[in-house]
């Protein structure tokens, strides 16, 4: 029997890898340099020996197990700067953050992911004047942000033009607009 780490990786794999590298890099354990060098490694990798050693470093210390054993618990984007963007081929966690300051801007592009949950919750925060928060969904998809509070200037722009659809995904908003938007576009 071969070993796991000779076999050929799929596309869903090299996606794994590279949530887990954003993950990373969202709660500061490497930089957003380290995080294209290393994206650019888990895209081009062939066998999942190579995906490995991209995240090598990045394994729980209490399991042992290896990046690729689990879908991501969840993605946490911050923006404190110009921008930060999630968007093309990603696996969609059951639960996402994003944070935008400081003129910030933070987009999260739905309509080429991976989801395989009917409902996700995205945290927005919102804390700095003129920083957004970007949301992009597939038709048939349906935002809803009821739970979101709005304080000060903070507003969320969103206007869903279909019905959910029998595939779609329903994306729960939860969290504080301080100042700032949240902008939903359905394509």
């Amino acid at each position: 029997m071969p070993d796991h780490r000779e076999l050929r990786a799929s596309d869903h794999d090299r996606e794994r890898v590279v949530e887990t590298l954003r993950e990373a890099a969202g709660d500061g354990r490497i930089t957003l340099e380290e995080l294209n060098e290393r994206a650019d490694l888990a895209y081009t990798a062939r066998t999942l020996g190579e995906l490995e050693r991209v995240v090598a470093d990045l394994r729980p210390a209490e399991t042992g197990e290896p990046a690729l054993a689990a879908e991501p618990a969840g993605l946490r984007l911050r923006s404190h700067g110009p921008k930060v963007v999630q968007a093309g081929r990603w696996t969609v966690p059951r639960t996402l953050t994003a944070e935008a300051s400081r003129w910030g801007t933070v987009k999260i592009d739905f309509t080429s992911a991976d989801c395989r949950h009917r409902e996700i919750v995205v945290e927005v925060d919102i804390t700095s004047w003129f920083a957004d928060i970007v949301i992009t969904v597939p038709r048939g998809w349906v935002v809803h942000d009821d739970q979101v509070v709005r304080r000060r200037l903070g507003a969320v722009f969103n206007r869903p033009r279909t019905p959910l659809a029998p595939d779609g995904v329903t994306v729960r908003l939860v969290g504080t607009v301080r100042t700032g938007d949240v902008w939903v576009r359905y394509r």
